[in-house]
């Protein structure tokens, strides 16, 4: 019997939205208000003179989330339980504890950009708006179960789209914007060697591999439970496939928002005299005299749509850290009673974040601390994770390819070498 238009017309969604899941969710995160920061910064100091670094970030992106995500699809086991098996039991206490101190932080700065962004949209207190995101963010952790959550979460990835429609409502020099991205013309200082870091840490964070590890185990629970993919004695590679092409899907779209963010400020703010930009905020507020009200409210949506997004992220990449590394049950499926550590972990760092709100410490210090943190604690995790792909004996027949291994490394590497430059400048 053919089928019916209808079920034609549903079918490419069903797999689109089936493929696209873990891998989407953590390239969207990447682009949370701390990110926004970044990139509008680069895009006000430097105009179009840093585009060249979301080409150059992409291949060791998709490489390193690859890594994480077959690490926990292939074990069934997120990266501190995995990291617990062969590590010292200090060091993985030491990055667990970087990588929380890290996306407490990072919360605390995108609650209060989203807070700050609110407030410029509809008035009222900042503190007041930071209070019901962050209280909204937790309760839909704790009281709604993984398999209705990670759909909400599939949704607010397209709020990313923002920035791209934002881009089309400013006046761009495309032919000088392409040129600038493709034949570069660095300027050899400290605050453009600096900024170049900067990108770098906002785009690799410690934070998504965690994520995106963990997300892959909780997916194997759902509908029907699924075996680690070493377990099997054959087959598993579409699975592999769906990894790849969902996490490559997640890199390109989270590299792309970052350019036309950069973008969008290159031609608005550095070309109106604006170059210091703060927080992400303070980006959208710049924008609004010089390119308009729905410039400057597609900005401000958007700062709030991937806060959304991204503070279950960091909360929920550190609960699943400390979970695994003491034992405890790591899922998001589990009741609050089932699982007290994980969710208090993820209520801790929230309520944590949303407390340094009040304290005198600057915005602009939080996001360099946790810049700072993540960068240190990303290099040691990134070179653990390579070594786990690598060992037969943990990855059996799914041990990591030729290529993956090469860009993984490089991908280290590169981050080595941008921690130990801010270091050095640090001191100079």
């Amino acid at each position: 019997m053919p089928r019916s238009p209808k079920s034609n017309g549903k079918k490419p969604l069903n797999i689109i939205f089936r493929l696209l899941g873990p891998g989407l969710v953590t390239g969207a995160a990447d682009d949370d208000p701390s990110g926004i920061a970044t990139y509008s910064q680069a895009g006000a100091q430097f105009g179009y003179g840093l585009l060249w670094t979301v080409f150059l970030t992409t291949p060791f992106m998709i490489a390193i989330q690859l890594v994480s995500a077959q690490i926990g699809r292939v074990t069934g086991k997120g990266l501190a339980a995995n990291f617990s098996q062969f590590a010292p039991r200090w060091l993985v206490i030491v990055l667990i504890s970087l990588l929380v101190s890290a996306n407490t932080f990072n919360i605390a700065a995108d609650i209060g950009a989203m807070g700050a962004a609110l407030s410029l949209v509809v008035g009222g207190l900042t503190h007041e708006h930071a209070l019901i995101f962050a209280a909204g963010s937790v309760l839909l952790q704790v009281f709604v179960p993984y398999r209705r959550y990670a759909p909400v979460l599939k949704f607010l990835t397209l709020t990313l789209f923002v920035y791209v429609a934002t881009a089309f409502t400013v006046k761009i020099p495309w032919s000088v914007a392409l040129l600038s991205a493709v034949w570069p013309k660095p300027t050899f200082n400290l605050d453009y060697f600096l900024m170049v870091v900067a990108v770098l840490g906002t785009t690799i964070s410690p934070y998504l591999f965690f994520w995106q590890a963990s997300q892959e185990v909780e997916e194997m629970a759902q509908g029907k439970p699924s075996r680690p993919l070493k377990e099997l004695p054959r087959g598993g590679h579409p699975e592999i496939d769906r990894i790849a092409i969902d996490t490559t899907v997640g890199m390109i779209l989270s590299n792309m928002i970052a350019f036309f963010i950069i973008l969008t400020t290159a031609a608005v703010l550095n070309a109106g005299g604006v170059t210091n930009i703060q927080t992400a905020a303070q980006a959208a507020e710049a924008l609004r005299p010089l390119a308009g009200e729905l410039t400057f409210l597609l900005f401000a949506l958007g700062i709030i749509g991937t806060g959304l997004l991204a503070i279950p992220v960091l909360a929920g990449s550190a609960a699943y850290g400390v979970a695994e590394a003491f034992g405890w049950p790591a899922t998001l499926e589990a009741k609050a009673p089932d699982a007290v550590g994980f969710y208090g972990i993820i209520a801790a760092a929230t309520i944590i974040g949303f407390g340094l709100g009040f304290t005198s410490i600057d915005p602009i210090k939080m996001l360099i601390w946790s810049a700072v943190l993540n960068g240190i604690v990303a290099v040691p995790i990134m070179a653990v994770m390579m070594v786990i792909v690598s060992k037969v004996d943990l990855m059996g027949r799914f041990k990591g390819k030729p290529w993956l291994l090469g860009f993984g490394w490089g991908g280290t590497a590169l981050m080595a070498v941008a921690v130990i430059a801010l270091i050095w400048s640090s001191f100079t």
